[in-house]
């Protein structure tokens, strides 16, 4: 009975020192709380901006855009895709017209708008033409001010 004790609590004696050695790990790392159904788009920034006056001033060409302030800058983007492509797709036609853009990555969980910009990725992805790109792209960023900038 004696040696059964023995390598009972060496056993526990054991699973206790790996299991505070593995959780005291974990607990050191840095990481970011993200969403089951959070997604990484890709965003066609048009420009970094000082205020929001000139960023305002700068954007008057386009029809619809939409802007991140981070670090206290003025960050504006002309397009949102779930796809690479197609954001490089978009960056294309801009740079057909002399205008120069940046892709950027970030993560969204709104699980309808992703919803939404699926299916108009799936028609961006067939199309050529620069203007109806354009629109697309412009409906894509009205349904980002309506679904994840809080407006719906």
């Amino acid at each position: 009975m004696k040696k059964y004790l023995i390598s009972i609590f060496l056993s526990l004696f054991i699973g206790v020192f790996f299991a505070y050695f593995i959780i005291h790990q974990y607990e050191s790392l840095d990481g970011i709380q993200v969403s089951s159904k959070a997604t990484e788009l890709y965003y066609v920034q048009k420009g970094v901006y000082s205020d929001r006056k000139s960023m305002e001033e700068d954007m008057k060409v386009f029809n619809n855009y939409i802007y991140n302030v981070e670090e206290n800058m003025y960050h504006s983007y002309i397009g949102v895709s779930n796809y690479k492509s197609n954001a490089e797709k978009l960056q294309n036609v801009y740079r057909g017209e002399g205008i120069e853009t940046v892709i950027k990555e970030s993560i969204v969980d709104n699980f309808e708008f992703i919803k939404i910009l699926k299916e108009y990725d799936d028609v961006l992805s067939k199309m050529d033409d620069g203007e109806s790109i354009k629109v697309i792209s412009r409906q894509v960023l009205a349904k980002y001010e309506e679904y994840v900038n809080g407006k719906h």
